[in-house]
């Protein structure tokens, strides 16, 4: 994932970003001790997000305890749990299967980066893959299809987008209860979705300059790496529409404890991300292409 999902810290209380930070803490520890150190690199907003809506409405008390980050000090975290190891694992394969993607995308010496992050993901993926198989596949199998949309130069932005959000909708299949499943799967379709959207409008001027696939691109028949003003307009009810489709099914459930922070992201964080992105100051204001975010929470 990207780093695009996290609350607003307006709308949290004092307790509510103690408690987001005590999920973002022990969803680190969750990753070494599931997977090995090397994949609390790829630790960020969006995995913890994912880590509290797996949560069960209660929380635990938190312990406390020194780690690499925070040697002297040391932070509050959740212990290990089911919901914890569910969003460990899921978070492991698709990072390593995105990091296959990139590789596929950039030449020789611009892939690099991504085998090295690969290699050193390798065996916390092995670890996570024959934990989570039915996950592992569905994941290869969504990004091959999203890769051959890219290689035909897909227009449609819906089938595009589809695949990302079938993708993360199936970590709903993980989970036992079957309405809860269901609505899980229906906020996490919606979310993918509205990820794959915002990263190619993040992600536009690069890939228009480099001559690489991106499906706005072709939708809106761009001439140059920018939007043009008809063209935001519709992708901004695009994504409007993808985040209320989400609120949606969040009203189906009682996430407990979770709500207000779950509120927070989707009412008010989702779009204040989107819309920096769709302005040029997401980057500005401080995100971090690619693992672990700087904690501002």
């Amino acid at each position: 994932m990207f780093g695009y999902v996290r609350p607003s810290l307006s709308r949290l209380s004092e307790e509510d970003k103690r408690r987001f930070h005590a999920v973002y803490c022990g969803l680190c520890r969750a990753l070494e001790a599931r997977c090995g150190t090397a994949a609390r690199f790829i630790l960020n907003y969006d995995f913890a997000f994912l880590a509290v809506l797996l949560s069960p409405p209660q929380a635990p008390e938190p312990l406390h305890r020194a780690c690499m980050a925070h040697p002297v000090a040391g932070r509050d975290y959740f212990p290990l749990s089911d919901a914890l190891a569910l969003a460990a694992d899921c978070s492991v394969i698709l990072a390593w299967w995105q990091l296959q993607d990139a590789i596929r995308d950039h030449g020789a010496a611009e892939s690099v980066k991504y085998r090295a992050a690969a290699a050193a993901l390798g065996r916390a993926y092995r670890r996570a893959g024959q934990a989570r198989p039915d996950f592992d596949r569905a994941t290869r199998d969504h990004l091959e299809r999203l890769a051959r949309l890219e290689e035909e130069r897909c227009p449609s932005i819906d089938r595009a987008a589809e695949e990302f959000a079938a993708l993360l909708g199936a970590i709903g299949h993980q989970v036992e209860d079957p309405v809860l499943s269901r609505v899980l799967e229906q906020m996490l379709y919606h979310l993918g979705r509205w990820i794959y959207l915002v990263d190619a409008a993040d992600d536009l001027k690069d890939d228009f300059d480099r001559g690489c696939y991106n499906p706005l691109i072709y939708r809106f028949d761009l001439t140059s790496g920018a939007l043009t003003d008809e063209a935001r307009e519709s992708l901004v009810l695009s994504l409007d529409h993808s985040i209320r489709r989400m609120a949606a099914a969040y009203e189906l459930w009682d996430f407990g404890v979770w709500s207000s922070i779950i509120q927070s992201t989707v009412y008010e964080g989702l779009f204040l991300v989107g819309k920096a992105v769709l302005e040029g100051t997401f980057h500005a204001a401080g995100r971090r292409s690619g693992g672990r975010d700087e904690e501002k929470l």
